[in-house]
């Protein structure tokens, strides 16, 4: 078999790998595109293990060796990845890539008024310095 053939298809694979990395907005897809472009390194690393082994009388077969820690450090990355998008879909509800921002920016302090109106010693008129409207605005 020539080289060509699993070389291309590890490209295509890769091209669809990257596809889904830019276009998806879902984080468990994002996953599965990397973990598509992974195993189209693991198949360029056997096939060129195999074409450069026929060359060599002795072989170390390295390529196949770097698949496993590949596909090691793949099942882990694999792990990790479920995990934060398990935790941040409970936290935030979705999973959508674009919906997600970074924890201080969406997380702004709107107590600063309360605080002082809230602590002890100080006397509180009957009206809140916060009321639905900023909440709503808050929030937004």
């Amino acid at each position: 078999m020539h080289l060509a053939y699993p070389a291309v298809l590890a490209v295509l694979l890769f091209c669809v790998g990257v596809y889904g990395v830019l276009a998806r907005r879902n984080a468990i897809l994002v996953l599965m595109s990397v973990e598509l472009m992974l195993n189209a390194v693991n198949l360029n690393l056997v096939a060129f293990d195999v074409w450069l082994s026929r060359a060599a009388e002795e072989t170390l077969h390295s390529g196949q060796a770097l698949t496993l820690f590949t596909i090691a450090i793949a099942a882990a990355e694999i792990g990790i990845g479920l995990a934060i998008v398990l935790a941040v879909y409970r936290n935030r509800g979705t999973s959508d890539i674009d919906r997600l921002r970074d924890t201080a920016e969406g997380h702004e302090s709107t107590t600063a008024d309360d605080g002082d109106a809230s602590t002890p010693g100080t006397p509180t008129t009957g009206t809140s310095s916060t009321d639905g409207t900023e909440k709503a605005e808050a929030t937004a």
